[in-house]
């Protein structure tokens, strides 16, 4: 059964009330970065609700869904918080080691490297995790587990394995393997479920699919992934490591998804999932690139406005993340609730998906 949706504006989710974003402009709420800006009269400048300049009086705000906006409106931007680009990319040391992380996938990153090059570790770790939802340390670490996780795919031995991913032994390798994947190199072999990593430009996702179909699509640092596998490798008797068409199709949807050409995925799922959570993932499939819904709107859809908190837990249940677009689910009052993949990439991923809904 499915509920179909009409397609409501993203300004009206994303723009609540002048009282609600002048409460989150105090507080510097990263909840609204990117959704929300703050032109200010006595100055002509416009900011990000995170601006760490001093905050202006209430009555000298205006508040805006776009710079596009601020600009129309006269508003020049501001030299503090760069509102025009993406806040990573304003910050000297993610550029920075983002780049020589891409350079040298393999390096084992120490915090004395990090100092090396003219950062503070401290304020590098604080920047990373505000981004990014994890340290630029175990960013690496993650970028050594998947050239890894590449070698034993394309048949090498865990001993290959260990050394194209920067590890001093087979012991600690098989460690952080286990740790991403939930289970050892050897636990990965011959099984009718088969892994494989797609890198995106909001961090690397770990596919896993039969021949016919996907049966989840997680980042890698999302907490509930080795859970998520666990339960798979019950089901299908165990996980190997390889690239079935499935996958490949995938990775292929994403890399137009990214580069803003298409919204579309048709890769065939597998949806493990109560009656009612397959009910709510369906709407969320409906729910148009560049619009939101809150849980409250898709229990009405459902016929069921008191199951909010159940919408909310199904939403949460997703493990094909952006397919099923759980990220479009925000609150009622417009701010951005818990994403497992992390507040940060929903964000991002909204922002992209306007350009779609303007196309």
């Amino acid at each position: 059964m499915t509920y179909p949706l009409a397609p409501a504006p993203l300004l009206a989710l994303t723009l609540p009330s002048d009282d609600v974003l002048y409460a989150a402009l105090l507080a510097r709420d990263p909840a609204f970065d990117g959704r929300a800006y703050v032109g200010v009269t006595s100055t002509g400048i416009f900011c990000r609700l995170t601006c760490p300049a001093r905050k202006p009086l209430r009555a000298n705000c205006r508040f805006f869904a776009s710079p596009a906006d601020c600009l129309a409106a006269g508003f020049r931007a501001c030299l503090r918080c760069h509102p025009l680009a993406p806040e990573a990319a304003a910050d000297p040391c993610i550029a920075a080691l983002t780049a020589a992380l891409e350079a040298d996938p393999a390096r084992r990153w120490r915090e004395e490297d990090v100092a090396g090059m003219g950062f503070d570790p401290s304020t590098v770790r604080r920047s990373f995790r505000r981004q990014f939802g994890v340290t630029f340390l175990d960013m690496a670490r993650q970028r050594r587990l998947r050239e890894g996780m590449a070698t034993l795919a394309a048949g090498g031995r865990v001993i290959e394995a260990q050394f194209d991913a920067g590890f001093d032994s087979p012991a600690a390798f098989r460690a952080a393997f286990a740790r991403l994947l939930g289970a050892a190199p050897a636990e990965m072999k011959g099984a009718l479920l088969q892994a494989d990593w797609i890198d995106t430009p909001i961090g690397p996702m770990i596919a896993v699919a039969d021949k016919r179909s996907l049966h989840l699509l997680e980042f890698a640092d999302r907490k509930a992934l080795p859970a998520e596998l666990a339960r798979l490798r019950k089901m299908a008797g165990g996980i190997g490591l390889g690239r079935p068409a499935p996958i490949d199709q995938m990775a292929g949807e994403l890399g137009a998804f990214f580069a803003g050409t298409s919204a579309r995925f048709d890769t065939p799922l597998a949806l493990h999932g109560s009656a009612f959570t397959r009910a709510v993932w369906e709407i969320l499939r409906q729910i148009p690139p560049g619009t939101t819904r809150s849980y409250g709107e898709i229990a009405r859809e459902m016929g069921r406005p008191e199951a909010a908190r159940a919408v909310a837990r199904a939403n949460g249940a997703n493990q094909i993340a952006l397919v099923i677009p759980c990220h479009r689910v925000i609150g009622a009052d417009g701010a951005l609730t818990g994403y497992g993949g992390g507040l940060w990439r929903k964000q991002r991923l909204i922002e992209l998906e306007a350009a779609f809904s303007r196309a």
